[in-house]
């Protein structure tokens, strides 16, 4: 079994930054991938940045430039550093581990962008 545990989310106006963090544990053989999800009210789950095991990384459009997703192999954690925050950021993030053909989600921290 694989838990996620995220961390950081919070309360920030725009223009502030927020950082999070998602620990993993148990028994992981193997990382494919590691990605954040958002979802905001009334909206679908969007894919927002993903690293995978060689440390390639790909963004969605509307973080591009303000987002950076980093891991540290050695705690088995992901970051995602946020800065200049946009209200339409306001949404639940979910860390997502991708360990084919098993895939784990976290319990998700929410990040609320006042404007």
């Amino acid at each position: 079994q694989v838990h996620l545990v995220e961390s950081g989310g919070g309360l920030v106006q725009a223009g502030g930054s927020l950082r999070l963090s998602c620990a993993a544990s148990g028994s992981i053989f193997r990382i494919n991938a590691l990605s954040w999800y958002r979802q905001a009210p009334g909206k679908q789950r969007e894919l927002v940045a993903t690293i995978t095991a060689r440390g390639s990384t790909n963004y969605v459009d509307s973080v591009k430039g303000r987002f950076t997703i980093s891991r540290d192999n050695a705690k088995n954690t992901v970051y995602l550093q946020m800065n200049s925050l946009k209200p339409e950021d306001t949404a639940v993030y979910y860390c997502n581990l991708d360990s084919n053909p098993y895939v784990y989600w976290g319990q998700g921290t929410q990040v609320t962008v006042s404007s």
